[in-house]
C-alpha cells in the first residue's frame, strides 16, 4: 500500500492535511494521484491485454521469443508498443525468451603448473 492510499482509507476519521504532513507528502500530490486513479486504472487493463497477447506469442513460439522478437510481432499486428513495456510486462508476468548463448570461458589454469612464489611475504590475517 503506498501513502497517498492509506491517506484516502483514512481520511475520514484523521483528515486529509493531517495525514499528509505526518505521511510526509503534499496535499497536492494527494490530490493529484486521487485525480490520476482512472488513467492507472485504464493502463492496467490496457497492460492486461497486452500481457494476453504476449502470452499467445511465446505460447506460439514455443517459449523461444524475448522482447525484440515480441515487439515485432506485436508491431507486425498493428500494434503500436515499446519494447520497454513489453519487457516490463514479460517480466511481470514472468515470461522470458531463450537464451542459446553459452558462458565462455578464457582462462583455464594448468592444476599441474607450478605454484607462484610469495616474494614479498604479504600477510593477510586481521589482527583485531
Amino acid at each position: 500500500m503506498n501513502r497517498c492510499q492509506f491517506v484516502e482509507d483514512h481520511q475520514r476519521r484523521y483528515g486529509v492535511k493531517r495525514l499528509c504532513r505526518i505521511l510526509g507528502i503534499a496535499r497536492s500530490s494527494f490530490y493529484h494521484w486521487r485525480r490520476s486513479a482512472p488513467l492507472r486504472a485504464a493502463r492496467q487493463a490496457a497492460d492486461a491485454q497486452l500481457a494476453a497477447r504476449i502470452r499467445v506469442i511465446h505460447r506460439a513460439s514455443d517459449g523461444t521469443y524475448g522482447v525484440p522478437r515480441i515487439t515485432a510481432e506485436l508491431r507486425e499486428e498493428g500494434e503500436r508498443v515499446n519494447h520497454k513495456r513489453v519487457a516490463r510486462i514479460m517480466q511481470a508476468t514472468g515470461l522470458a525468451g531463450l537464451r542459446l548463448r553459452r558462458k565462455h570461458r578464457t582462462t583455464i589454469p594448468d592444476p599441474a603448473a607450478a605454484k607462484v612464489p610469495d616474494l614479498i611475504g604479504r600477510n593477510f590475517t586481521r589482527t583485531r
